[in-house]
């Protein structure tokens, strides 16, 4: 009966154990839990949090001294037993007993694995026969190298090193192939008390230890017993250095990671933690971004009175980000200015405007009257404060005329505009209002960017994101990126949108982002009082945007010409071996089928007055349109078009942003009027 109770009871204990033990496919894991990786695209570790190796290393790039070092130091018999060994207990107990101190473990190096891997440092026997079987299991289902990798790299060896490459660093401030073997025995000999063999701490205590399991491995046979002597003679010499896993790198792009964890993991995993996320960030454009960031606040912030910037780069092909950069300084300002910074997008807005505008079936040569405009109170002026008379809508956009884009929203509608910029990727909330031509909605640089993406792309939108996969601690894809592009816009009125944000590079306010290799479309944006300054551009891979301003929304004395000079130094960098791609070719204009609806505002009151020689930037005197018979739809007879056609070749001038240098104005005039189309042209998309 005592004998049954008594194997009834193993029994039970048997079975609890075994219930409690971790799922099978767990027992492949590669990290500790309470863990977070974040890697870039081409697998560099940004970021970690928790215990972590920064290099894991495969078992071929650890020496093989430093392996038998371990082995001699922790398990001697690792290769003969299955997880728990018998005689390596009795060993560790006589020879604990002999030296009336602690010498030896018992715990070979899959129970060590264990523990580390699935359990924790409860001294118990209910934790010790749970850590028997894990041993056990992990055997069963992992080869002996397996278990060596797994072991050393994420063994904790004192002063916040985790795995031997970390240990090889924060003591010697080397790479592990560097490593002497009196060094690699040193490490060895940590594992056991990391914080009382530390030489860092007790230097003797670390020389004793580091001679033992030199003692060991010459008796198993690994070494000579002269490299025993000569290790045990070398000098112990220490160069510290802080863990790598505490460095973090693009510290912007990784906190927006971290939030943007929730929508694809569940809550309860997360917690867990052991996640490893792979990214899309290119490093090489990361460095040239922040480069550019602080370059650009460094040299022009002090005298343009901006103290910080933002930069975005996207492949609109995919929506994956490429590079972020949030401010200046992550240190002192935490605030990632490309994701949470809601700000009035001031001009850059006009580019959806007037992409609903040709999407509605209007040409780009429709023509407007640039001139005094009041509609229901409210009265649009240029930033110039001057007037051009008549004007394509083309040559509009490229010299940034508010009057002209007001008069555009509203011939298509509030909502047509609003609902095509949502649909190309503006997610922030747009009020139906006059100054929305003008960017009065604010928003933030990411989606400002992704949403002029989806031009790039001949009106294909993916959501931005930033992460490719999530790996759970046994590597295994928990999450994987699968973003489906949708069509937002008909391919025709995406390239001719491009067209038209190409002439403002070539004939307008963009000139500065100019590529000399390949053709650019963008669009420059200065808000209110010049309080942020914008540029956002595009080739057919890469989308880039930059802000510039200042955190207490105070003015700036700057141009948006600064921010697309960024914009250009850091694309020239990007660029380096790309491919050149050409933008599709422009379409033929006429007969086209509009694809929204125009819905034109119904304004209650319109006061339009006259250009005369002192508002007005052609040189005379002109007649402005009769608020009472303005239509902002009407259709002019051929002759009255091409006469004002004619007429207004000499009146259209650039629109300046901030007082510039006459010189540079005069040829920056020239090169819009050489960019003068006749009405009814036949286009090189890629001149």
């Amino acid at each position: 009966m005592g004998f049954g109770g008594g194997l009834a009871a193993l029994s039970s204990v048997w079975l609890s154990i075994e219930g409690s033990l971790p799922p099978a496919n767990e027992l492949l894991a590669t990290v500790r839990s309470q863990t977070l990786t974040i890697a870039a695209g081409d697998g560099t570790i940004l970021q970690q949090q928790g215990p972590a190796t920064r290099e894991p290393l495969k078992i071929e790039q650890i020496p093989k001294p430093l392996v038998q070092a371990f082995i001699a130091s922790e398990d001697r018999r690792f290769y003969q037993h299955r997880g728990f060994d018998r005689q390596g207990i009795f060993r560790a107990v006589w020879a604990n007993l002999r030296s009336a101190n602690l010498v030896e473990g018992g715990s070979t190096i899959t129970q060590q694995l264990a523990r580390i891997l699935f359990l924790n440092q409860e001294r118990s026997l209910w934790r010790k026969l749970k850590e028997i079987r894990v041993a056990m299991k992990i055997e069963e289902n992992l080869s002996k190298d397996q278990i060596l990798e797994r072991y050393l790299n994420s063994v904790y060896l004192g002063q916040g090193a985790y795995g031997v490459a970390d240990a090889a660093w924060v003591y010697f401030s080397k790479s592990v192939n560097q490593l002497t073997l009196s060094e690699m025995a040193t490490i060895a000999g940590l594992a056991p008390a990391p914080n009382f063999y530390s030489p860092t701490v007790n230097k003797s205590a670390a020389i004793g230890r580091r001679n033992m399991v030199l003692q060991r491995m010459q008796e198993d046979g690994v070494i000579h017993a002269s490299e025993a002597m000569a290790a045990k003679n070398a000098p112990l010499t220490v160069k510290t250095s802080s863990p790598k896993r505490l460095q973090a790198k693009a510290s912007y792009f990784t906190t927006y990671i971290q939030r943007e964890l929730p929508k694809y993991v569940p809550a309860d995993v997360l917690k867990a933690g052991g996640l490893t996320v792979e990214t899309s960030l290119n490093p090489k454009w990361q460095q040239a971004a922040e480069a550019v960031v602080l370059k650009t606040v460094t040299e022009n912030g002090k005298w343009q009175r901006f103290g910080q910037a933002a930069l975005v780069a996207i492949d609109p092909r995919n929506g994956e980000v490429r590079a972020m950069v949030g401010g200046t300084d992550f240190g002192k300002h935490q605030f990632n200015r490309a994701t949470q910074a809601q700000r009035q997008p001031g001009s850059t807005f006009k580019g959806f405007v007037y992409t609903a505008a040709i999407a509605s079936g209007l040409s780009p040569y429709k023509q407007y009257l640039d001139s005094p405009f009041k509609v229901d109170g409210y009265e649009p002026k240029n930033f110039s404060e001057r007037f051009r008379g008549e004007m394509s809508m083309r040559d509009a956009l490229a010299a940034s005329i508010n009057v002209v884009a007001v008069k555009v929203l509203m011939d298509v509608g509030f909502d047509p505009t609003i609902k095509l910029a949502q649909s190309m990727g503006i997610k922030s909330p747009l009020i139906p209002a006059y100054s929305l031509a003008l960017g009065s909605a604010e928003v933030n640089l990411l989606e400002l960017s992704s949403a002029y993406g989806s031009l790039a792309t001949g009106g294909m939108h993916t959501e931005a994101h930033g992460i490719r996969r999530i790996r759970d601690r046994s590597g295994n894809i928990i999450y994987d990126a699968k973003f489906t592009s949708r069509r937002v816009l008909d391919p025709d009125s995406a390239a001719i949108a491009t067209w038209m944000l190409r002439n403002v590079i070539t004939a307008g306010t963009g000139g500065a982002a100019a590529l000399v290799d390949r053709s650019v479309a963008g669009k420059t944006g200065t808000s209110d009082k010049a309080r942020d300054l914008w540029f956002v551009g595009y080739i057919p891979q890469l989308v880039t945007g930059v802000w510039l301003g200042n955190d207490n929304n105070q003015p700036t004395a700057g141009s948006s010409s600064t921010a697309a000079y960024a914009w250009n130094r850091f694309m020239v960098q990007a660029v380096e071996g790309m491919e050149v791609e050409k933008f599709a070719a422009l379409p033929n204009l006429d007969n086209r089928k509009p694809t929204i609806k125009r819905q034109p505002v119904k304004p209650r009151r319109i006061s339009i007055g006259k250009i005369t020689d002192q508002n007005s930037e052609g040189g005379s005197l002109r007649q402005g349109e009769n608020s009472e018979n303005y239509q902002p739809t009407r259709r002019r007879s051929r002759r009255d078009r091409q006469s004002q056609l004619r007429g207004s070749l000499w009146r259209s001038r650039l629109q300046r942003q901030t007082p510039a240098d006459p010189q540079r104005y005069n040829r920056l005039m020239d090169r819009l009027r050489q960019n003068r189309i006749p009405r009814q042209p036949t286009l090189d998309s890629d001149q």
